[in-house]
Order: C-alpha cells, then sequence, then structure tokens
C-alpha cells in the first residue's frame, strides 16, 4: 500500500515537473533577495512562485500551463519587469528590473521579439509625433507651407513608420500568444496619443476595441484586462464628438461586449462590475444606465445578486420613473419644522422640488457632501427645493448628533440597509442622490452637492423654470 502511495505520489510530482517551465535568471544587484513572479486573473493578480536569490543574483522559479499569459517578476524595490510565460522556458540577465538598458533575454522566443518589439516601438512612436509636429508646421505656417518637397517628404517618412512597425507585427509567428498580446498592448497604449495627436485614427481605433472579445483568456491573463476596458470607454468619451453622439457610441459598444460577456457568466459578473462603476465615477449616467438595464434584461445568463441590486436601482429608479413614497414615521429631525407641522409622508410636501439624500454619519464621502449640501440648502429653498436626509445609522445618538446641524429634514429608522425605505429605493450605496418633482417622478440623479447646485443655477435661475 505504501509503495502504491509513493508511486502515485512521485507520478503526480513528475507529471507536474513536465508540465512546468522555468525562467531563470541572474541579477547582480539583487542579490539575497527575494523574487516573485505574479501572474493575472482578469483585475486580480496572484503569486506565482518564489524564490531567494543567491549572493550572486541567481534565481530560478517555475510556472505551469495554467499561467500561461503575462507576469510580472517582483523584487524588493516593487519595480517589475513584464515576462511572457508561453510554454518555453526563459533565461534574463541584467542587474536590476529596473535598470532596463541592462536587460537582455537570453532564452525564449517569444519575450525576445517582446524585448525587440519594446524597444522599437517608442522610438517610431517618438520620431512619428515629430513628423506630425513638422507636418502641422510645413502645412499651417505660411513661411513653409511653400515646400511641397519637404510636406511629399514628411508623410512618406510617416508612411514608412508606420509601415514597418505594422510589418514587425505581421510578421510575427502566427498563433503565438506574443503575436496576439502585442498588437493588443499597442492598441491600448497607443489611445492617449491616437486621441492627442492622431484624431483621424480614433474611428479605427474605437473599431478595434469593439470587435475585441472581453472574454478571451488570452486578455483575461494579459494584465491588459482593466487597462482594455478603460482606455476603451476613455477614447468614447474623448473622442470630440457631442455627448449625445458619445453616449450612442457607449450603447454601440456595450452592444458589442454582451455579444460574448452572455456565453461567459463570471466574465459577465466581473466585467460589468467593474465597468458599471467607471462609468459611474466618471457620471457617465446614461451609459451606467443602458448597462444595467441591458444586463437585467439578458434572461440567458446569472447576475449575482449583490450586483444585480446594484443594477437594479437603474431599471427601477431611473429618470422618469414615479418614486416611492415614504412615511415618516420614524424619529426625525428638522429645525424648520415642529411636531404638529412636521409632514407625514413625503408626498405631503409642498416644494416644487425634492432632492432625497441617502447617507450615513458611518458614510466618509457623506461628511463632505452633507455639509455641501446644509450649505446650499437656503438658496436652493428659495428656488422652492426641499432636502430630505434619509440617514442608515443603526444608532440615535449617532444619528442626532450628525444631522443636528443641517437645515433640512432628517429620517432615520436605525435598520441600515434593512430600512424598507432604503430597500424601496434599491439604494446600494451612500451617498445615493435623487431628485424628485411635485408629483415625485425623478428628474435627476445627482451624484453631488456640487451637480445638484449646477442643476439649480441653470434649470431656476432668473425664473427659467
Amino acid at each position: 500500500m505504501k509503495f502504491k502511495i509513493i508511486s502515485i505520489l512521485l507520478c503526480v510530482f513528475f507529471s507536474y515537473e513536465l508540465d512546468a517551465q522555468s525562467i531563470t535568471g541572474r541579477f547582480t544587484q539583487l542579490a539575497m533577495q527575494e523574487i516573485k513572479l505574479e501572474g493575472f486573473n482578469g483585475l486580480k493578480t496572484y503569486v506565482i512562485s518564489n524564490a531567494t536569490a543567491d549572493e550572486k543574483g541567481n534565481f530560478k522559479l517555475s510556472y505551469a500551463k495554467e499561467d500561461y499569459g503575462v507576469a510580472y517578476l517582483i523584487s524588493a524595490d516593487k519595480k517589475p519587469l513584464l515576462v511572457l510565460l508561453t510554454g518555453e522556458d526563459v533565461e534574463i540577465t541584467g542587474e536590476a528590473f529596473s535598470a532596463v538598458e541592462t536587460i537582455h533575454i537570453k532564452k525564449g522566443k517569444e519575450n525576445l521579439l517582446f524585448e525587440n518589439y519594446a524597444k522599437q516601438h517608442p522610438r517610431r512612436e517618438q520620431s512619428l509625433s515629430a513628423w506630425i509636429y513638422l507636418e502641422k508646421i510645413y502645412t499651417l505656417d505660411s513661411l513653409f507651407s511653400v515646400q511641397k518637397t519637404a510636406v511629399k517628404n514628411i508623410q512618406l517618412e510617416k508612411q514608412r513608420i508606420k509601415a514597418e512597425d505594422a510589418a514587425f507585427l505581421a510578421n510575427l509567428p502566427k498563433g503565438t500568444y506574443v503575436s496576439w498580446f502585442l498588437p493588443t498592448r499597442k492598441l491600448v497604449s497607443d489611445v492617449a496619443t491616437v486621441a492627442q495627436y492622431r484624431p483621424e485614427e480614433i474611428p479605427a481605433t474605437i473599431a478595434a476595441f469593439r470587435k475585441m472579445d472581453y472574454t478571451d483568456q488570452r486578455l483575461y491573463k494579459s494584465g491588459l484586462f482593466k487597462d482594455a476596458i478603460e482606455s476603451y470607454f476613455w477614447l468614447l468619451e474623448n473622442c470630440g464628438k457631442p455627448i449625445d453622439s458619445v453616449f450612442i457610441e457607449m450603447k454601440f459598444s456595450i452592444d458589442a461586449m454582451m455579444v460574448y460577456l452572455i456565453k461567459d457568466e463570471k466574465k459577465l459578473n466581473e466585467i460589468t462590475d467593474y465597468l458599471f462603476d467607471l462609468l459611474e465615477r466618471h457620471s457617465l449616467f446614461q451609459a451606467s444606465e443602458y448597462l444595467a438595464i441591458k444586463v437585467l434584461n439578458e434572461t440567458s445568463c446569472t447576475i449575482n445578486s449583490d450586483l444585480a441590486k446594484q443594477l437594479e436601482t437603474y431599471r427601477t429608479m431611473k429618470k422618469g420613473n414615479l418614486a416611492p413614497d415614504i412615511l415618516f414615521n420614524s424619529d426625525k429631525f428638522a429645525p424648520t419644522y415642529d411636531s404638529v407641522t412636521f409632514p407625514k409622508k413625503l408626498s405631503e410636501l409642498k416644494s416644487k422640488y425634492t432632492l432625497l439624500v441617502f447617507g450615513a454619519s458611518w458614510c466618509p464621502k457623506c461628511l463632505e457632501e452633507l455639509p455641501a449640501i446644509a450649505k446650499q440648502y437656503y438658496k436652493w429653498k428659495a428656488k422652492d427645493v426641499e432636502v430630505v436626509f434619509v440617514s442608515l445609522d443603526e444608532s440615535k445618538v449617532l444619528f442626532t448628533n450628525f444631522v443636528k446641524i443641517f437645515p433640512f429634514i432628517s429620517v432615520c429608522d436605525y435598520q441600515k440597509w434593512n430600512s424598507d425605505i432604503v430597500k424601496n429605493y434599491y439604494v446600494f450605496a451612500t451617498p445615493t442622490m435623487f431628485l424628485l418633482d411635485h408629483k415625485r417622478e425623478i428628474i435627476l440623479r445627482p451624484n453631488s452637492a456640487e451637480q445638484m447646485d449646477a442643476w439649480v443655477n441653470w434649470n431656476l435661475e432668473a425664473g427659467k423654470k
């Protein structure tokens, strides 16, 4: 029996050894330091292996088939060195991972190709930017625009640089990881340059992002997963089109992403969660609302409960919908009302508009936003805007101490996320704000006191409404 167990363990061990590849290195400044190899899983990183370099800076790390993709070699200074884990043994030498000029790939064909392109492409980009700058001078400045030959030569050199870069990528060995990774990395890293210096390339760049399969395991393991999503929607936001056209483009892009995402529920949840938060942070609420409704209406996939609750607020509590009434039968506070005149429910308020704010004393952002709202309250009140604060506090002392300086209505039932009011409004984060008209129709979802004040200035100043 012992012999059989030992035999099985040996088989497993040697099977792993056969499947595993190694990265060996000699970095003279990293003697006796711990070296880690970190891989990527979508938005997260994980440690593949680690080792301590010897007194001469030699180390050896292993990786397995499931680690194929991109990884970072990391030493004590936390400045990483990118390596491709493509099923080949890799050998690297240098002084330190941060001393790029000293690094040399001695073994690993795909890593050698990556190294060559990583050195050549920035130089081409710098030269191309210089030629673009000169082309503008020779085209727009009357002192130089007469030099037609010079203009033609500048344009030819631009074409040559682009063609040389494209030829390098086109000649990469078909089917290799590096043949996918380098064009994708170029697409992502060139976004800012394209937007600022080569706007004529924006449509083609957006088209390339739109064709990308965001469930592709190569992307998931590349370290580009987050950057690809951020760069894509940053470019859409900064493509130079009017904001209405930007939102149309974002809807097209979300539709294109969903073609692949609905086939992979794990990545659908991960990407939707991240993209929704990204759009919210950039105040791109039309796009985040479209994403939420698109995902919630997709019956062929399952959304995890936390994400579903977060998205549901945009389907149920979207602009134009009627907000639920609120009974003020819990603890309440407002210097402008006494126990007799305090309204019994939200619908009894006589104001033309009501800003409903959900927050709490334990919410760091609320500690900024609520005082800012209080500062503007009397200005808004003069424009017939009432403010109602619904607290998610669980302590009467904390609630009372927090709201006693605020001039607006404040209520709390001490149930936190289990409050019926919170549930009815599908609140998933604090602060959350809804601007309602006198019929309780949602007309705006402000993300800050500043945005609310801008709305008041634009819509209510000088008797506009």
